[in-house]
């Protein structure tokens, strides 16, 4: 048994809580939220978002940040991405040298272009940061219905540590040494979710998404390698894995957003609506800028930019990107 603390207390932070509760660890979950602790600690069933789970009475819901950070075997970081950077840097005085935080959250920061882990590392330079990835709806997990992910971490002790920590028989654990791999695939995937919910409100068909979702991940892995990512991984389950059910999925809020789009939503009536953060809405400029500081085209990343941003149609988006000009599939395949 490992003593464990969530730091967040939203849909994915209570899924992890109930995860590894029921696995027979100690676990803390710490929001600075009063009125989000008192509704997880009154009524344990009635979690905003999460049909169907139940909280168990052994997990403790706590205000106090250096309660939840000291003593303990993992720290799970599953903030909003706008909040990691603020979270790390009220945690960091708490944290011990050495500690393992994972990070579950997905995103990039916007202006500094970092990675969630890289935000952690900066604030918290003394933890062994790691990231942990995959197709988990939280809605799923918190109730049991089986998945597989992927942690990846610095070294092999530590990826093996969370494996170990995490893995059930209805959570399958792999591990990985490639980070950012892992979380740009997370990341991105959000965005070409997005651009797939236009597409289903748009009204068209299979083929047109399942061609979209192709073409994104092709953007994905080729961003994702020129910044050190290994291709297999955006190949495995943080990549096409997590894009796959983020894309299909009326769990998804950045399906969700989109497809409200599609319908004729602005960007601004579209989040209101999804009534949660839409991790995509703050990781495309990010990506965007990204590509044109790797001089990678991402043009389905371009046109979802607009959509969101400058107000242009989703049907617009869509056709223009239909209409660019001719090319090979892949420009490293040739004939003979």
């Amino acid at each position: 048994m490992s003593k464990v603390s969530v730091l967040g207390a939203g849909t994915w932070g209570c899924a992890i809580a109930i995860l590894l509760a029921n696995s027979g660890h100690d676990v803390t979950i710490w929001t600075k939220i009063e009125a989000e602790a008192r509704m997880l600690n009154e009524n344990r069933k009635s979690m905003k978002n999460l049909p169907g789970a139940q909280m168990p009475d052994q997990v403790k819901i706590t205000l106090d940040l250096e309660d939840a950070c000291n003593d303990k075997d993992l720290l799970v970081m599953a903030v909003a991405s706008p909040y990691i950077r603020s979270t790390s840097h009220i945690a960091s005085p708490y944290i011990k040298e050495g500690q393992i935080i994972v990070n579950v959250s997905k995103g990039i920061e916007d202006g500094s272009l970092s990675t969630l882990s890289e935000v952690i590392s900066d604030e918290i330079p003394q933890a062994d940061v790691a990231v942990l990835s995959g197709p988990s709806h939280a809605e799923e997990v918190s109730r049991g219905i089986p998945t597989t992910i992927v942690v990846g971490a610095r070294t092999k002790e530590t990826a093996r540590f969370i494996q170990d920590v995490f893995m059930t028989d209805v959570f399958r654990v792999y591990t990985s040494p490639d980070i950012i791999g892992i979380e740009l695939g997370g990341s991105l995937k959000n965005v070409i979710a997005l651009a797939a919910g236009c597409v289903d409100g748009l009204g068209y068909g299979d083929n047109t998404k399942a061609a979209l979702m192709t073409r994104g991940m092709a953007e994905i892995s080729r961003l994702g390698v020129k910044m050190g990512g290994k291709i297999e991984t955006f190949s495995g389950l943080s990549g096409f894995g997590d894009l796959f059910v983020t894309c299909n999925s009326k769990h998804s809020r950045n399906w969700n957003a989109g497809y409200l789009m599609g319908q004729g939503k602005t960007m601004q009536e579209a989040m209101q609506q999804v009534g949660q953060v839409v991790e995509g809405i703050n990781s495309a400029k990010a990506a965007l800028a990204l590509a044109e500081k790797n001089d990678v085209e991402m043009p389905i990343v371009e046109q979802i930019n607009l959509v969101l941003f400058e107000g242009k149609a989703s049907k617009d988006a869509l056709y223009d990107l239909l209409g660019r000009d001719k090319r090979k599939e892949y420009k490293s395949l040739d004939w003979e």
